[in-house]
């Protein structure tokens, strides 16, 4: 059975006045948001990996399995871009690169409905051309990563990717948290979010699914510490609340 054709990474007809319809995803959002394992949307000629294991147009990535954390910058034009959403919310577990049209029936469908959380990326990318080099005029509008599951959310929400982060689907105290740019200002939100008098166990055990708290070893000394500074009080031993 022959595969239907499918247009390369990037999209048809947005802002971009080129002779190609493939634009790459600028190397800086790979190095910030991965290693991935599968980008099952990829361009046949690539001057750097998107993930471990490539589908081009030539494979059809809509026909073959996805496995892992999937990077996807799908194709843009209709009705593609649909399809391959809705590929992204059933495996459920990877970020995705499209554009922040947020009234469309894809977005609704596939991202309010279907993503974890967002970041919406300051200002408009340059997208790149196959052969590396950076494309003279930007994308035309305005873009936001899609992040799939738990995991992906936390990095979008702790990424250096300049733009503001929105949790859709986590739990409350990850939702007040991932917004913390501090350690003392993520302390402080906790606090504010627990109702009455904490034991200091359960602050612990709470922050220390943070992302912050992936690059510290030496997490319970920190949050010792900011409590101490102010971000909590002190009303017995072992038992803190929010400060006035």
């Amino acid at each position: 059975m022959n595969q239907p054709a499918l247009p390369g990474l990037g999209f048809r007809g947005h802002g971009l006045r080129a002779q190609t319809d493939e634009w790459l995803t600028p190397p800086s959002i790979i190095d910030a948001l991965g290693p991935f394992d599968l980008d099952p949307a990829a361009p046949a000629v690539r001057p750097w990996p998107t993930a471990y294991e490539h589908y081009t147009e030539a494979d059809n990535g809509l026909l073959l399995p996805w496995f892992g954390r999937v990077w996807l910058n799908p194709p843009y034009s209709n009705p593609l871009i649909g399809r391959f959403m809705g590929r992204m919310t059933e495996h459920g577990c990877g970020t995705a690169l499209i554009f922040a049209r947020t009234e469309t029936e894809t977005f609704f469908r596939h991202v309010w409905q279907g993503a974890t959380a967002l970041r919406f990326l300051a200002g408009r990318l340059h997208f790149h051309k196959v052969d590396g080099s950076r494309a003279p005029g930007n994308a035309g509008a305005p873009s936001v990563l899609c992040a799939y599951g738990d995991a992906d959310a936390e990095v979008l929400a702790d990424c250096s990717i300049d733009g503001q982060f929105v949790p859709l689907r986590l739990p409350r105290v990850f939702a007040v948290l991932a917004l913390s740019t501090t350690w003392g200002q993520a302390v402080r939100d906790y606090m504010r979010s627990r109702p009455g008098p904490v034991p200091l166990a359960d602050i612990y055990r709470d922050l220390a699914g943070h992302p912050k708290a992936r690059r510290n070893r030496n997490v319970e000394a920190k949050i010792r510490q900011e409590l101490q500074r102010g971000a909590g009080r002190r009303v017995d031993r072992g038992l803190w609340e929010a400060a006035a």
